[in-house]
């Protein structure tokens, strides 16, 4: 048996990556169920907090059921609820947005009141996720919306996303893309930046400082997690497989979500 690390007796509430901790695809990883029945157990709320931004909450907490684990969708924040709402705090009910993307950030954009416009002559904004069905009339109609002038806004920088032993193309190789072909550097909302975390605290309800952020990427959560004075651990059943991947190191490294149940000190009996 590992020897339990004392600080994680301190969390008051955890927020976690989705790809990479809980799943791979649409394969369940080792111990996720348990690790949250764990948390119910020991009280301690918690949120997931995902930048892949081409499912709705609602979608993901319907994934999440068909793999044995029950999570309410408001207990699910995605980069692209993050996106819609900086461009609500940026502009009118109506304003033409063009997005690249899946029907997460298409959704999202719609509950904030913004006009999906396939014009790139009229968007105000245009708004880049995940999008498996990328083409190159995509691609030059958000460089041409960029050119004249909107607003490009990335729910993330994700390079890959793992699916099952795969690592596919993430929506940063799609902004990188755009961003190489126009010369402009977007608003990212996602991981690493702090949006997508701070949406995750407040749902959350409990200050940085004693929140632990849980991911597989050290590049984006555990990155963010550090940039927010949060506590990190990285799992190694995603992305990453070593630490030395840039940024500032977690404060631990596990194997998977069974191996950081059985670091967690138990708690103390009433006396």
């Amino acid at each position: 048996m590992r020897n339990p690390v004392p600080w994680l007796g301190t969390i008051r509430g955890v927020v976690l990556d989705l790809d990479g901790v809980v799943y791979r695809g649409e394969t369940v990883l080792p111990g996720a169920a348990e690790f949250l029945d764990h948390l119910r157990r020991l009280g301690l709320p918690f949120v997931f907090a995902t930048n892949n931004a081409t499912q709705t909450p609602e979608q993901y907490a319907e994934r999440l059921r068909r793999m044995g684990i029950s999570v309410a969708p408001d207990r699910i924040v995605t980069s692209a609820q993050v996106a819609a709402e900086y461009l609500r705090a940026r502009a009118r009910p109506g304003t033409p947005v063009y997005a690249i993307g899946g029907e997460g950030l298409r959704s999202a954009l719609r509950e904030a009141e913004m006009e999906l416009s396939e014009d790139p002559e009229a968007a105000a904004f245009v708004v880049v996720g995940l999008d498996v069905e990328f083409t190159y009339p995509k691609l030059r109609a958000a460089c041409r919306a960029i050119r004249r002038g909107a607003e490009f806004v990335a729910t993330n920088r994700d390079p890959v996303l793992p699916v099952g032993e795969e690592l596919w193309p993430g929506a940063g190789a799609l902004v990188a893309a755009i961003e190489v072909a126009t010369g402009k550097t977007p608003v990212v909302v996602g991981k690493p930046e702090r949006p997508l975390l701070e949406a995750a605290l407040r749902r959350l309800g409990v200050p940085a400082a004693e929140a632990l952020m849980i991911g597989d990427q050290v590049g984006t959560d555990i990155a963010g997690g550090v940039r927010m004075g949060m506590r990190t651990v990285l799992v190694l059943s995603g992305v990453s497989r070593e630490t030395g991947e840039g940024g500032a190191p977690p404060d631990l490294v596990v194997r998977d979500l069974p191996d950081l149940i059985a670091r967690w000190p138990k708690p103390e009996s009433p006396p």
